[in-house]
Order: C-alpha cells, then structure tokens, then sequence
C-alpha cells in the first residue's frame, strides 16, 4: 500500500483551508526557508552554542519581523499570518523563532505600544530590515515571575534617567543595538520602560553559558550600573506594570504558536521514523504501541494548533474582547501539551532520539525551556484561576 504524503496527514483537519491564500503563502515561504537554510546547519550551532548570524538577511527577506505592527515599514500582518510563521520557524529551531520574536515582538511591540512618534520613526523601520536587533530586559535574577515588583531603579536628573539593577535570560542582549529595560521609576513610584542603547556607559551584558535548551540563542545577564541615558529614550506610554502586562499579552500567542512548532517537528520526525525504521522485520509504525504513540501526538497537536489558531482569529477580529486570562491559557495549554508531543516522539525515536542528526532531540529540550518562559506553567495557571474565578491566588 502507497503511503500518503506527510504533509497531507498532518493536517489531519484541513487546518490549512483556515487560512487565507496570503497566510498560506507565509507558511510555505517560511517552511522553505527553514528546510532550505535553517535544518541543513543548525545542528552544529546548536552544538556550539553559537547564533548563526549569516541567516539574518535571509530572514528579514522573509517579511515577517515587526509582525502585526502597520507602518514604519512593518507588514502589519495579521496575528494568524504571524502565528503561522512563528510555528514554521519554531519547526525549524526554537532559537531561531525566538530570536525573531524578541526583536519583533517583544522589542518592537514595546516601542510600537509605549513610544512616542519620535522614536517610532528612529527604531522601528531598521529594526523591521534587521539592520538593528532589539532585546527585552524584564526577567531579574531575584525576582523571577513575580515581574511587577521588579528591583531595577530608574531615578531622573536634569534631563536624564539614571538606571541601576540587573537583569537575566535577556535574549539577544549581548549583542542589541536596543534594548527595552523595565524598571521602577523612583519619580511615579511605578514600572515604566527606557531605551538602553548599545556601548551606553554603565551597560553590561555578558552571555550565560551552560544551557541545555535554546543554545543557539544567546542569553544574557545585564547589570546596569549608574547607566545614564536621555530623558528622550524614556518609553512615555509606559506608565506602570499594566502597559508591561500589555506587551506582553500581546506576545503571548506567538509563544503558544512556538510550541505548536515544536509539537509539528516531533510528529513529522516521529512518523517519518516510524515508517523508516525496521525491528522484527517490519517497519515499526505497524505495532501498535508505535501506532497509540503516533495517534496521541496527532491529537495534542491537532487541539493546540486549532486552539492557538482560534486566539489569534479573535485577536485579528476583536482583540478588545480577548483577555489576559485567554492568551494565558493558550500559552499554558500549548506548552504543557507540546511538551508531552515531544516526549513522546523522542520516546518512539529509542536512542536515535538523544542524538542531534534526527533533530528531535533539540526539539525536546528546547520545550522545556518554551514551558517556562513568558510565564511559567504555575503563574499562566493561575492567572487563568483568577480569571474564571474571580479570586487570586496569588498576590
């Protein structure tokens, strides 16, 4: 009996007649540019620890980096558009996506929602060609998920802010032509957001080293020592933790789309391998227990591909009724069950499955790290909890 085609069952329900012809086309060119430059090499960064700059004008070619943000030289694509590139990418490597996600998402949604029309035209159009990498400086060592209470100071004097504190697991970082770094203004008393530009005097960023997950992307440890810059680059719309809370719900879905990714890879490698690969004479996609694998894979990632595709239509549709606890639970929802995908097909893959080659492994542990950041399990949890609830179990 012939076998069908992978990417025919794959979309076991015709998920792709959900998108419009122009979503399709991001997501088969975006496919391409990741099976055709992206899997062919990244194996040997993963390994290395190293970020593969030489694909940096092949993915702004792509036209995906400012994502849903319209002018300023950004697609304005819609968030599905988005999605749906942020799964491709994440099937290539999770590094790579998020690597795009922090400067396009992250750093220039920050700008997009809390800047002024000043610094809007400066940072976003080169930002959008990748000529300037952005970072987002929020996470800090001590404080962890509890953001709002964030121990880097801002303190204004004359006509500029003075920083001090540290940050950690900054992407990009060490490298940024700009990074957005959340801190307590001492004048409102509230979190508010300012530009630290690359080479300002008091800024250090050093890459942490030992990750077993998201290699390829280079983290990084800041520490802001007396760092002067411009009352100028003080984000004016960023007026506490709330304007913080909104850039973030605004990534969120691109993280729930990155685990569908990687959900996506381990099911193709999985299956493929189960076709391939021989024991007892037979391939063992015949045996059953290969089989129950295979089907549970598929219906996890069927029901996260479909409930991150839900999100982002009402976000396109009507984002003023999407709330915090709806892009928390997809978050939550599609890492947890990702996470479980790629157990799985690294399971089906033996011992083949701890090796680089196949590819599963990298996969797998970068869901670990995609399980915890952006909100960790527990916190996108509980933030669902208080939500339907009424009541928060957390302060």
């Amino acid at each position: 009996m012939a076998i069908p085609v992978l990417a025919r069952d794959l979309d076991f329900y015709q998920f792709d007649s959900l998108l419009t012809p122009e979503e399709r086309a991001l997501r088969e060119q975006v496919r391409a540019f990741c099976d055709e430059e992206v899997l062919p090499i990244i194996n040997g960064y993963w390994e290395r620890a190293e970020f593969p700059f030489e694909l940096l004008p092949k993915i702004a070619a792509l036209g995906v980096v400012g994502g849903t943000i319209k002018g300023y030289g950004c697609p304005g694509l819609s968030h599905v558009a988005v999605g749906v590139g942020a799964m491709e990418l994440s099937r290539g490597d999770g590094s790579i996506e998020t690597f795009v996600g922090v400067t396009s998402g992250l750093a220039m949604q920050s700008i997009a929602f809390c800047g002024s029309e000043e610094q809007k035209q400066r940072w976003l159009p080169p930002m959008a060609r990748m000529e300037l990498i952005g970072a987002f400086g929020l996470t800090e060592p001590d404080v962890g998920s509890d953001a709002s209470h964030i121990r880097t100071t801002a303190r204004r004097v004359g006509d500029r802010y003075v920083l001090n504190g540290a940050k950690r697991w900054i992407g990009n970082a060490s490298f940024a032509d700009v990074i957005v770094i959340w801190a307590q203004d001492e004048e409102t008393g509230k979190v508010g957001g300012f530009l630290v530009e690359r080479g300002t005097p008091g800024f250090s960023a050093s890459v942490i080293r030992g990750k077993v997950a998201k290699r390829p992307l280079l983290n990084a440890d800041i520490t802001l020592t007396n760092c002067e810059i411009p009352e100028t680059n003080r984000l004016p719309l960023a007026r506490s933790f709330r304007d913080t809370a909104a850039v973030l719900k605004a990534t969120r879905f691109g993280v729930a789309w990155e685990a569908v990714g990687h959900a996506m890879a381990a099911f193709e490698i999985a299956r493929d391998y189960a076709l391939r690969r021989e024991q007892f004479g037979r391939p063992i996609a015949g045996f059953q227990l290969v089989q129950q694998k295979l089907v549970a894979m598929l219906g996890e990632l069927t029901a996260i591909q479909l409930m991150a595709w839900r999100l982002s239509k009402l976000l396109d549709e009507r984002p003023e009724e999407v709330t915090e606890g709806m892009a928390s639970l997809a978050k939550q929802q599609c890492a947890a069950r990702a996470r479980q995908v790629v157990a799985w097909g690294r399971e089906l893959l033996g011992g083949n499955g701890i090796l680089l080659e196949h590819h599963l492994a990298r996969h797998f542990a970068d869901m670990e790290a995609v399980y915890t950041y952006e909100g960790t399990n527990e916190i996108n949890t509980l933030v669902v909890g208080r939500e339907i609830t009424g009541i928060a179990a957390f302060v």
